[in-house]
């Protein structure tokens, strides 16, 4: 297939350090591409791929800093690139949430949309309503709930290359945190959850200026703790051994996690992880196989002492059987020929509205 993949823009593909969304686009067009699919990637151009690279600016937004002004622009001349090339792809994947919208309807090109975000906001439900005939993929059957009507396609749950990390079978001695400092994702409920267990925590993670003034007057104090370990944030060569060599990754979070990579991450380096019964947690571990799902502190601190009898080798083998880039390509493909052979048409406030082919 002819297939273009369309990136934000914030990060290059794959990101230097934190990036979800960009990460997932470069492990599904490196797969796409080994498959032997002609593969287009709009994105930074500092990008690295296999593909063809369509570079909308030369590095990602967030490393050009305060360069940056208006993100909006450089995104909005990134769809118009992919209008002038639309009738060379059979389908175009987009993941920049629904800023395409109005141009996939007018294009009549088979698109398809994977929202990488959450979607409990009401602002955002009336553009659904109104953009009815986009086919839309989940990344979790959870993300879905606040807009069930919409018309989804699918549920892809996020993959890993296979031998992207390597499992380490021995326990280690000390807490995992990875992501983001950020108020929904509780790093104070994780530092509070190693001193109750009485293990040391490392916390790898970055800080967004949005969430500056957050950090300075909540966790800053907290990292001065003799059991905290600030590192900041760290790329995707460090994450094998932070990981890897953790007792348990901890994911204390306050809100619908749409996937939660960092959840099969840990997975596939057979660490255990202790994760609060929210978003999408439920679909992605096996509570008491690949962690534990908790929904207080003290759940919490007890799962940490339980970890360590959790098989490290079969934290792994349920990675590769659920979360590889392989069958992350092979989820996408089936929803590619879904689109690309089904009749355009679409079903709108109970009347059928043609789509222009």
């Amino acid at each position: 297939m002819k297939i273009a993949q369309v990136a934000p823009l914030y990060e290059s593909v794959p990101p230097k350090l934190y990036g979800g969304t960009e990460r997932i686009v470069s492990y599904l067009t490196e797969e796409l591409v080994r498959q032997g699919h002609e593969v287009t990637l709009f994105a930074s151009g500092d990008s690295e791929t296999a593909a063809d690279l369509r570079a909308i600016c030369p590095r990602s937004l967030r490393l050009e800093g305060s360069k940056v002004i208006d993100p909006f622009a450089h995104h909005i001349r990134m769809l118009e690139m992919v209008a002038k090339e639309a009738e060379d792809f059979d389908i175009i994947h987009y993941h920049v949430d629904y800023l395409h919208f109005p141009l996939t309807r007018r294009l009549g090109v088979p698109a398809v949309t994977t929202l990488h975000g959450r979607l409990d906001i009401p602002d955002i439900h009336p553009l659904f309503r109104e953009f009815a005939e986009m086919h839309l993929v989940s990344i979790s059957d959870a993300q879905r709930l606040p807009v069930p009507w919409a018309n989804w396609v699918s549920t892809v749950h996020h993959g890993l290359p296979e031998h992207l990390y390597h499992p380490h079978q021995r326990p280690g001695n000390y807490l995992a945190f990875l992501g983001r400092i950020s108020p929904e994702k509780r790093v104070d409920r994780a530092i509070e959850i190693a001193i109750r267990a009485d293990m040391p925590i490392k916390i790898a993670a970055k800080v967004d200026r949005a969430d500056k003034e957050y950090f300075d007057e909540k966790i800053r104090k907290l990292l001065k703790h003799p059991l905290v370990e600030y590192i900041g944030e760290i790329g995707e060569k460090e994450k094998n051994e932070f990981l890897g060599r953790a007792h348990a990754l901890l994911l204390p979070i306050d809100w619908p996690e749409p996937f939660g990579l960092v959840m099969i991450e840990a997975m596939a380096c057979g660490t255990p992880v202790i994760a609060w019964k929210m978003g999408s947690v439920p679909e992605v571990l096996e509570d008491g196989t690949t962690g534990f799902i908790v929904s207080s502190i003290e759940e919490a601190a007890a799962a940490v002492d339980r970890a360590s009898a959790l098989d490290r080798q079969k934290c792994r083998q349920r990675f590769e059987q659920r979360f590889t880039a392989s069958r992350m390509a092979k989820d996408y493909l089936d929803v590619y020929a879904k689109i690309c052979g089904q009749e355009p048409e679409f079903t709108l406030l109970d009347k059928t509205v043609p789509v222009a082919a």
